[in-house]
């Protein structure tokens, strides 16, 4: 317990230090973290769309920036975004697509849109919990056994109760890509993930995904946040020995390069949503809003077909490129990270928890 206790408090430390980040780029952002802790909460709200505008002038640019390459799924998907936005606003909306993490890492990024540095991104809503909390409910270990529940879980109005608590760091959320269910990778020098009892001690890269590093840390690994974009050389020097992603990422950014055995965790699923600055999103007409949003439903489901069909055929693809995959029993690893769901309920209201554990 007392690890729990550790990792719960470096928890609610990072959300306070999010929300005060938030607050030092927009003096005007209620500091409450998306939790009901004032009267005045109603009220802010119904200011939100008020305060969070701008005035907008055309052609109008949106930067749109992401972490991996642009042959990942969102980056296929976001080239025909662009097209429909600008084919439909006739010019009047440019989408600039930034990959590679060359506008940031998937921290930066997001912290980009409430500084408004950047304009869009989609990122693990995991990543996104830094700030409001229960946004990366979804990436709780072991949830969903498939896309089709995942994405009905995705889908629900609960959800999108839950995104709005975004809204008060200037984030809206349009859509959820789909990232996959994420699966560990090892070097050659450490061996392959076999069993739970294999992943004590692993030196693991990780996102700045609080749930994604607790589940880490309740296998008793050494998890370690650290930019995707950097992650291949970390690779390759030893900073790490081991790293988990989604398949799709493993084998479209080639980290079959770096790593030798694959093993199919399926730990925590990955939603990832499409957002963008509240303040460009509350200053657009009906008219633009109603393209975009059309333009990221279509792009959102080309993403996870796309997602769920590289997830599908990829093993093979990795196995022909050298690596060894391993099938473990994961009823000894879902048993071990049955207390994420303890941990977090603190932060969580009853009424998600209960939905959870009622849809999964």
């Amino acid at each position: 317990m007392k690890k729990i206790r550790f990792n719960l408090f470096a928890l609610m430390l990072a959300v306070v230090m999010a929300m005060l980040t938030a607050c030092a780029g927009n003096p005007e952002t209620p500091n409450n973290g998306g939790e009901d802790t004032s009267a005045a909460k109603e009220e802010t709200k119904s200011d939100t769309a008020a305060a969070n505008s701008e005035e907008i002038t055309y052609p109008l640019t949106l930067k749109v920036g992401y972490s991996t390459n642009e042959d990942d799924p969102r980056g296929v998907v976001l080239k025909k975004f662009k097209e429909t936005v600008e084919e439909k606003t006739n010019g009047d909306i440019i989408i600039e697509i930034h990959s590679g993490g060359e506008l940031g890492s998937d921290a930066e990024l997001i912290s980009g849109l409430i500084e408004k540095k950047v304009d869009m991104t989609v990122s693990s809503a995991g990543n996104y919990a830094v700030y409001a909390t229960r946004v990366g409910v979804s990436a709780l270990p072991f949830l969903f056994e498939d896309f089709d529940s995942a994405w009905r879980f995705i889908d629900s109005d609960t959800i999108q109760t839950v995104d709005d608590d975004l809204e008060q760091y200037n984030i809206h959320v349009l859509d959820y890509f789909d990232n996959g269910f994420r699966c560990v990778t090892t070097s050659e020098s450490v061996g392959p993930v076999d069993s739970v009892d294999d992943m004590k001690g692993l030196n693991i890269r990780t996102p700045d995904n609080q749930i994604v590093m607790e589940t880490m840390s309740e296998l008793e690994a050494m998890p370690k946040s650290f930019p995707f974009a950097d992650l291949k050389p970390a690779l390759k020097d030893g900073t790490f020995d081991a790293q988990e992603n989604p398949i799709p990422v493993i084998y479209n950014n080639k980290l079959y390069e770096e790593q030798k055995y694959l093993s199919i965790t399926n730990h925590s699923y990955d939603a990832m949503p499409l957002t963008i600055r509240s303040d460009i999103w509350n200053s657009l007409g009906d008219e633009y809003r109603k393209i975009i949003e059309d333009a990221a439903k279509i792009a959102e489901k080309e993403d996870r077909e796309l997602v769920k069909k590289q997830t599908e055929e990829y093993v093979s693809n990795l196995e022909k490129e050298g690596m060894t995959v391993v099938h473990p029993d994961l009823e000894p690893f879902k048993k071990k990270t049955e207390n994420v769901m303890t941990v977090f309920a603190d932060l969580y209201d009853e009424e998600l928890i209960q939905f959870v554990k009622n849809n999964t």
